[in-house]
């Protein structure tokens, strides 16, 4: 078991909860992150590469001069890829960079990254959120009083305008909500925050 603290949005410590690992998997699996980390990565290349070949830039196809007599090394048409403005011989297409893991891998991938980040004690619970109206000084101010002071993932248990509305102009902030989280993402950033209701339903 692993015990979390839980805060109130000024930095009060109000209680604990208590994670099992068994429902986060159990263990890191490194190998698996690695694989996630490497496949998120990957598919994030746009991979839109395109040049011409010799036969799509404009020009003529008749020969420049003849084979013989004139002194001049033999040479084709104006297109060809020695020539200036001519085509290239081996030409970049578009390339799809991405790859994919099955579903459970996945999961399992970001059950590890999040267990790593309890084990780091690198998350921040907070009992409830309470905005009335969109304010980032709010928001910067329990930052503040929680100790955040890097990369932040705020991980909400479910949509909320005001809370998004008041930490997206803080730097290096991600809003996100449970649901959605993936091992690219906790890994990404320093700290994840997120709600007691939020944690609940990781551990549901």
């Amino acid at each position: 078991m692993i015990e979390v603290p839980v805060y109130n949005q000024a930095g009060d410590k109000v209680s604990t909860v208590q994670v099992d690992e068994a429902k986060l998997g159990g263990e890191v699996r490194k190998n698996l992150l690695k694989q996630a980390i490497v496949m998120y990565h990957a598919n994030q290349r746009q991979g839109t590469v395109r040049t011409k070949a010799r036969g799509e830039v404009a020009g003529s196809t008749r020969k420049m001069f003849r084979q013989k007599g004139t002194g001049n090394a033999r040479t084709g048409g104006i297109r060809n890829p020695i020539k200036k403005g001519g085509g290239h011989a081996k030409q970049k297409h578009p390339k799809d960079w991405r790859q994919a893991m099955p579903q459970k891998a996945r999961q399992l991938a970001t059950k590890s990254a999040l267990l790593m980040k309890f084990q780091a004690n690198d998350v921040r619970v907070v009992d409830t959120l309470a905005f009335e109206a969109p304010k980032t000084k709010v928001v910067a101010q329990m930052y503040k009083a929680l100790g955040i002071d890097r990369s932040c993932l705020f991980a909400l248990a479910e949509r909320n305008p005001n809370i998004e509305k008041s930490a997206r102009n803080i730097d290096r902030t991600k809003l996100t909500t449970v649901a959605k989280l993936n091992a690219w993402d906790i890994l990404k950033h320093r700290t994840l925050l997120m709600t007691k209701s939020g944690l609940d339903l990781i551990l549901a």
